[in-house]
């Protein structure tokens, strides 16, 4: 009887089984488009908090002069009043609800179901284009002024001509009084007092006379509170957009039945991560810029 020694068979290097960190399968159970997904979403929430930091802490140096967004966003479609964040709590709903059609169209990849996820994305596209189109229209507003508008003194300080008795504070034309003590802060001067008796020496300051906002000057109030509500809502209002695009071109990619011959629908998982980032990112900038 010949000598036979067993031995064990040593474990191919193609049998990835063994260990998850032998190469070939991700340890975290992820794949690698949702693990670079998740790393741009992350960067993407650094800029933001950035941002909306930057926001807080001018709003804090200046907050006897911050407009209140209150007093600002008061306009609402088809109707002559004015009702305080009436119609941008109606955007937020209404991106809110498309977070949901967005979940229940990856719930449905999840099932292969395809007609399911077409009607469920349909819906998701529709209602970030009617997001993006009602920031337009309420940019158009912010961007216009009211009828009213308001003096910008030539020291800096905008003056709410609504506010203004045009009896008793204006000189003439475009030309105010302010009072004598001209240091410190700028509400100490922001107010306007009668002219009377031997007050004729009180200091003059012309004023243009402006409507609406933009980046120098701002009806509202500081030109620092439309810099930050251009740049904000503006670089927000570009990821849904982008959102909007991305979600179009997917939506194609399920009608063609691209994924129903991969066999899985991660494509479309992987743009809902985006897109309820986008939404949680619009829930922080309508508490911090709209609410607080």
């Amino acid at each position: 009887m010949s000598g036979h020694v067993s031995q064990t068979a040593a474990p191919s290097h193609s049998d990835h089984s063994a260990s998850p960190w032998g190469g070939g399968t991700s340890p975290y159970k992820v794949s690698y488009g949702k693990m670079m997904m998740w790393f741009f979403l992350i960067s993407d929430a650094f800029t933001f908090s950035g941002l909306l930091t930057a926001y807080g802490f001018m709003r804090h140096k200046y907050e006897d002069i911050w407009p209140t967004a209150g007093d600002v966003f008061t306009h609402f479609p088809f109707y002559d009043g004015h009702i305080e964040l009436a119609y941008v709590a109606l955007m937020t709903f209404i991106l809110i609800a498309s977070s949901v059609t967005m979940v229940l169209a990856v719930e449905a990849g999840h099932r292969m179901k395809k007609k399911s996820v077409q009607f469920w994305m349909v819906l998701t596209i529709l209602g970030g284009a009617i997001f993006v189109g009602s920031q337009a229209w309420e940019w158009y507003h912010f961007i216009h002024g009211t009828e009213h508008g308001a003096y910008l003194l030539e020291d800096g300080v905008t003056v709410m001509r609504h506010k203004i008795d045009p009896q008793t504070h204006v000189l003439e034309e475009g030309t105010f009084l302010v009072p004598e003590n001209r240091e410190g802060s700028l509400t100490e001067f922001s107010g306007f007092k009668e002219v009377s008796g031997n007050e004729a020496a009180v200091m003059k300051s012309t004023a243009t006379h402006i409507h609406g906002a933009n980046l120098s000057h701002n009806e509202y109030g500081i030109p620092l509170f439309a810099d930050f509500f251009f740049f904000i809502t503006g670089f927000h209002g570009f990821h849904v957009f982008s959102g909007v695009c991305i979600n179009f071109i997917i939506f194609l990619m399920v009608v063609e039945g691209k994924f129903e011959k991969t066999g899985h629908y991660e494509m479309v998982e992987k743009s809902g991560l985006y897109w309820h980032f986008v939404d949680l990112v619009w829930v922080f900038v309508f508490t911090f810029f709209y609410l607080l």
